[in-house]
């Protein structure tokens, strides 16, 4: 069941936008732009395992009832649980304001 949702949330949402093509010639940002690549894609991940336990027809509240303990096991707020969730579902970095970036 977990690898039928998994392959289900790649197939219908987007995955997140590939890195720039052309690297910055500043050697500081490029390594900034490298963390913060790495960063959207472990967030993502965590999305995608929100989304296992919480399916996308829930809404945020009822997501937080479910997702709750899981944050509390993983050590991540329930805030930014939801904001990888809902990343996950849109692949929009803006869901991830205020919060995980």
């Amino acid at each position: 069941m977990r690898a039928v949702v998994r392959q289900a949330v790649r197939d219908v949402r987007t995955v997140p936008p590939p890195p720039p093509t052309d690297p910055p010639a500043d050697p500081a940002v490029a390594a900034l732009r490298a963390v913060v690549d790495d960063l959207d894609a472990s967030t993502h991940a965590i999305g995608e395992l929100m989304l296992e336990v919480a399916p996308a027809y829930l809404s945020d509240t009822d997501a937080a009832d479910v997702l709750a303990l899981l944050c509390e096991q993983i050590g991540e707020p329930l805030e930014y649980g939801l904001a990888a969730r809902r990343y996950a579902m849109s692949g929009d970095r803006r869901a991830l304001h205020g919060t995980v970036l």
